[in-house]
């Protein structure tokens, strides 16, 4: 089984949400579903997928998860353009 870490957003440049989840085709179906309605993605309208890594553990997922969100949003903003410059939503090669 593998895990993810995972970044959405709602446009270029807007909120960032990080994420960690073993499936995630169905956690971003659930975001751009808005599954859970009064969660912070849900309330920012955050349903692009912009970036992921994958791990084959969880602990691993979990400590990654951990340290980005510890990142200052520059750092961030950094490694989603590396991976994905225009900011493309990442859902639909999933």
């Amino acid at each position: 089984m593998k895990y993810y870490v995972y970044i959405i957003t709602n446009k270029k440049d807007g909120v960032l949400y990080i994420g960690e989840t073993k499936n995630l085709k169905k956690r971003i179906y659930q975001h751009k579903n808005k599954v859970h309605p009064t969660t912070f993605s849900a309330r920012y309208n955050l349903d692009k997928l912009v970036y992921f890594e994958e791990y084959n553990t969880e602990a691993e997922a979990k400590l990654r998860e951990k340290q980005m969100k510890k990142w200052n949003r520059a750092w961030k903003i950094e490694l989603i353009e590396q991976f994905n410059p225009d900011w493309k939503d990442l859902y639909k090669d999933l």
